[in-house]
């Protein structure tokens, strides 16, 4: 219908261009003549459609045989009529981005709770283990997890324990000054969370703990060095056979890392 109306309407706009009027009864006859034109097109006709609306002739009517009649109404994949509207996409974005700003709220409420639970505890004798500091600390309240770090070398370290609630952390800084070893220890507020261990990356069976005893991990690798010196020289200076090396670098560091594996502990 589209079609028939689009070849009268040439007709109409080539009689209007041969022939000018010449008063004003003619060009009312020509309005009309338009008028009446343009009343026989289809609004719905997918010619008069925005193009920057996809899949248009599976959600519209269309004139078929004079009558109006869905075009594909059963179409399981119809989209909706929201998909329609540049703005909603605009929408899912700002919807997105309002779900990750509360995640990151979340986030940073956990990470300050988890702060106000834990102390910072410094001169740790070298030979406290973990188990040790642990147990000193268990008599304020339930101790979640306790890390200590610093060369294991060193004759003092540092530690951090977290407690389940910040009722036991406040009662472990009642604890400065305790001997734990040959030194008295420094309790404070710590302020930063335990980082939580990823356990994929922990030994999941005892003969991976085995191994993990007989490795040792190497820093301040020159890159000039090759991978069979670097054997050889923890093999001549250990005194034992290396069963397996890895050497890691990259572009960006000046030096690279080893895992040296022994056949003993």
């Amino acid at each position: 219908m589209a079609a028939v109306a689009e070849v009268s309407g040439e007709a109409v706009a080539a009689k209007t261009l041969d022939t000018k009027p010449t008063s004003e009864s003619e060009i009312n006859v020509q309005v009309q003549e338009l008028v009446a034109m343009f009343k026989k097109l289809n609004p719905l006709a997918k010619e008069f459609f925005p193009s920057s609306y996809p899949n248009h002739q599976n959600s519209f009517y269309f004139l078929n045989n004079g009558q109006l009649s869905p075009n594909n109404f059963a179409d399981t994949n119809k989209p909706s009529g929201n998909d329609f509207y540049p703005n909603n996409r605009r929408r899912r974005n700002n919807y997105n981005q309002g779900r990750r700003r509360l995640n990151g709220r979340a986030f940073k409420a956990q990470r300050e709770d988890s702060i106000r639970r834990t102390v910072y505890v410094s001169d740790i004798d070298q030979h406290v283990t973990e188990e040790r500091l642990a147990a000193l600390f268990s008599s304020c309240g339930q101790v979640n997890d306790c890390r200590i770090c610093g060369d294991p070398h060193s004759v003092l370290r540092f530690a951090f324990v977290e407690f389940a609630d910040d009722h036991g952390a406040r009662a472990a800084l009642e604890l400065g000054g305790t001997m734990l070893g040959y030194y008295p220890v420094r309790v404070l507020p710590s302020k930063t969370a335990i980082l939580p261990v990823n356990p994929t990356f922990l030994p999941r069976s005892e003969d991976e703990r085995e191994m993990c005893a007989r490795t040792v991990y190497c820093t301040n690798i020159d890159k000039k060095v090759s991978q069979a010196e670097v054997k050889n020289f923890f093999e001549t200076a250990c005194g034992g056979e290396v069963t397996r090396l890895r050497l890691l670098g990259d572009h960006v560091h000046s030096t690279r890392i080893a895992f040296v594996e022994f056949a003993l502990k």
